[in-house]
């Protein structure tokens, strides 16, 4: 069973940095595609970064372009989100996720195949 852990969150100012981890565990990730999305109060599911795991693709949402910097290690089966200048607009919930089929990254949650528990993260104005 795959099973995914965030860790890193927490309370910055703005134009603060945090650094987000996904812990992977349960089956080999070759191939798959892991990303993460974000939930403030009150709002849907937004898209963030994806990365595929084995072909070193990223894709970004336009209000995190030149911020934040999705990334992976493999032998750790670790995925990273490096987040600078933040924002309080970046205030939210995040998840990662995971999909089977990397080959095509996916910004819509619905083509994600596992998640984790979510974690929060809060920037100060």
């Amino acid at each position: 069973q795959v099973q995914l852990v965030e860790s890193g969150g927490g309370l910055v100012q703005a134009g603060g940095s945090l650094r987000l981890s996904c812990a992977a565990s349960g089956r080999t990730f070759v191939n798959y595609a892991m990303a993460w999305f974000r939930q403030a109060p009150g709002k849907e599911h937004e898209f963030v970064a994806a990365i595929s795991w084995s072909w070193d693709r990223t894709v970004y949402t336009n209000s995190v372009k030149g911020r934040f910097t999705i990334s992976r290690d493999v032998a750790k089966n670790t995925v990273y989100l490096q987040m600078n200048s933040l924002k309080p607009e970046d205030t939210a919930v995040y998840y990662c996720a995971a999909r089977v089929d990397g080959f095509t990254l996916y910004t819509t949650e619905n083509r994600y195949d596992y998640w984790g528990q979510g974690i929060q993260v809060t920037v100060s104005s």
